[in-house]
């Protein structure tokens, strides 16, 4: 069984964010860590090596330094790493980003790809299920639950108060929640090992079946109008009322915002 995840280098936002002129993300120059959701979807795979055996390859798109999260992930019990990096590829939207993965995707044998089921960077939720379209496979999005019966994958998906249960066989692409499981944590020798492994590196070359038109910020339809690391709120209005008076003010300030 070979399992592919798609894992994402994210800005830790507790250390605030920095744009770039044309709005994107400066990515080199925040700190990063892995995408919450990814990591779960990466202790799924994990678990089903546990149990099946299985080859778990992790994927990533991003700068050079997006190597920190794959070194991670092959301390955590990956097998194999393949870092998607290229000048041409900046800037991706949605689109773009998963029209890239889908294309060093296809260079691999896999029988299930997991993804995250969005980023707390752009919080879209579209590229899992885009790859999936990108490769014509079917997809199970919102994944609570993962279990393996044959050639198939039973995925408990979450639904609003509930869950369904949906049945799909392989190859196909499940997006995982962060609270599908508690992520294990690297250990001394696994660290150790994940370095002395050679990672892959793939540039715009090693894409199959790709258009130029359809990779980096010019391949991207999706456009920002303005981007800020902080939303200012305004003074407000203070007034000095009776307990009368103050209620109408609040009641009249509710009709206006048709609230009531």
């Amino acid at each position: 069984m070979k399992i592919v995840v798609c894992i994402k280098q994210v800005p830790d936002t507790k250390g605030g964010v920095k744009f770039n002129p044309d709005g994107t993300l400066d990515r080199g120059a925040m700190l990063a860590i892995m995408n919450p959701d990814d990591k779960a979807g990466l202790e799924a795979a994990l678990r089903l090596k546990d149990e099946y055996g299985a080859e778990v390859t992790v994927v990533t798109m991003g700068l050079p330094k997006a190597e920190e999260v794959l070194r991670e992930a092959m301390a955590m019990g990956a097998d194999k790493g393949i870092l998607v990096t290229d000048r041409v590829l900046g800037g991706a939207d949605t689109w773009a980003t998963s029209t890239t993965i889908a294309g060093a995707i296809r260079n691999l044998e896999y029988d299930l790809i997991i993804t995250g089921r969005q980023a707390i960077d752009g919080d879209t939720a579209q590229v899992g299920p885009q790859i999936s379209e990108h490769l014509d496979i079917p997809v199970i999005s919102y994944a609570q639950n993962i279990k393996v019966e044959g050639d198939s994958v039973i995925v408990e998906r979450q639904y609003e108060d509930r869950y369904h249960v949906v049945k799909a066989k392989m190859p196909c692409l499940i997006t995982a929640l962060s609270e599908l499981n508690e992520p294990r944590y690297m250990t001394p020798g696994g660290i150790f090992d994940a370095y002395q492994k050679e990672l892959t590196v793939w540039g715009r070359a090693d894409l199959k079946d790709v258009d130029d038109s359809n990779i980096g910020l010019k391949g991207s339809p999706t456009k920002i109008a303005k981007a800020s690391d902080k939303v200012r709120k305004g003074a407000g209005e203070k007034v000095t009322l009776d307990p009368d008076e103050s209620v109408s003010y609040i009641v009249d300030k509710l009709k206006v915002k048709h609230v009531i």
